[in-house]
């Protein structure tokens, strides 16, 4: 197959549109050609070289199709691993070669996520269903301090929604945006409740921890953000984001990570200057993210080597079994994310 160079490209086309859902809410609509290009770091002399990039999926907020994948690679495949459901692109490059090189576009169509009629009386349901979005991760416990900090924050809560709300107003009460903390942040929460500082993903995680210790089934929502403009770079615009569930009703997007972007935006420390925005997060995303995976402490498919991933938002790659990112975020890999307007 033929390799189109050495950039992680993402070709944006869209076009703003409003829709119309069922029950009568306007919502807007953006629309993507993404194209990818990569050429890894690697040692000439490697013997095998493994990549995963994370792979987004038709969903009910978006449309993924004309998927094309090209490359110098020995072999590649869609593949889901079986905890959370997590695809991802792999590829793998055997022998020695002077460079290693992908291509990979699809197109998307991505519509605003809102979730705002909300039922008065909440269904019961199964803690042993839910387990997988109630339990501990590594960097996200949900006993101690975390746990002590969630029942006093959901005190006399007894409904989901008005515990993870008692959550998302605590965080935006409480938490800020860390301009200084590489990427979108590791997800470290005993430390975040003491710091109160970070970016999208240790926001969303605090979230995500408080609430399952809460009782509220949650989740992080991995992905990446299409910037305005026509054309632009969007190598470090991948963004985090969580859902909680309400049962009979659905799970239900929240963004507290960008209230508080806006408020560091505006430079101001007053929530009033902001409160369109932190109605609007609780409960809606906007139509400018694509969304990748969830879960933490991955194991992908096919397996990596060198331990397991703390999430899966950036792309990752192995030199004969090790690690060849140089952290989480992998920007030493040489990859360059950018979009255009069609």
């Amino acid at each position: 197959m033929k390799a189109r160079g050495f950039v992680f490209a993402a070709i944006v086309a869209f076009s703003l549109a409003a829709i119309t859902f069922a029950a009568g809410v306007k919502v807007k609509e953006r629309r993507a050609e993404v194209t990818i290009n990569v050429n890894l770091q690697a040692k000439a002399e490697s013997k095998r070289v493994s990549l995963w990039i994370p792979y987004p999926v038709s969903d009910e907020n978006q449309t993924i199709e004309d998927v094309n994948i090209t490359g110098n690679f020995s072999k590649s495949g869609i593949y889901r691993e079986g905890r959370y459901g997590n695809m991802a692109l792999y590829a793998e490059w055997n022998g020695a070669l002077k460079e290693r090189v992908l291509t990979y576009s699809f197109k998307v169509k991505r519509n605003e996520a809102v979730k705002a009629d909300f039922p008065e009386r909440e269904l019961s349901f199964s803690k042993e269903e839910f387990k997988g979005y109630l339990k501990a991760t590594r960097l996200g416990p949900t006993d101690g301090k975390v746990k002590y900090l969630a029942a006093q924050i959901t005190k006399g809560k007894s409904s989901n929604l008005a515990k993870a709300r008692a959550v998302y107003d605590w965080i935006v009460n409480n938490m800020h945006r860390d301009p200084d903390v590489k990427g979108c942040g590791f997800g470290e929460v005993e430390k975040l409740i003491v710091s109160l500082g970070g970016k999208c993903g240790d926001i969303s995680s605090v979230f995500v921890a408080l609430s399952r210790s809460a009782g509220v089934p949650a989740r992080e929502i991995f992905g990446i953000r299409m910037p305005k403009g026509k054309t632009g770079d969007m190598t470090k615009n991948q963004h985090c984001w969580a859902e909680f569930y309400v049962p009979g009703y659905g799970w239900v997007p929240v963004d507290p990570s960008d209230v508080r972007k806006a408020m560091l935006e505006k430079k101001t420390d007053n929530l009033n200057d902001v409160k369109s925005l932190v109605e609007y997060f609780f409960g809606a995303v906007d139509e400018s993210r694509i969304a990748y995976q969830s879960g933490r402490d991955l194991i992908l498919n096919p397996a990596q080597k060198d331990g397991k991933l703390n999430y899966f938002m950036y792309p990752y790659a192995e030199v004969d079994g090790k690690a060849l990112n140089e952290d989480l975020f992998g920007f030493n890999l040489g990859y360059k994310i950018s979009f255009k307007e069609l």
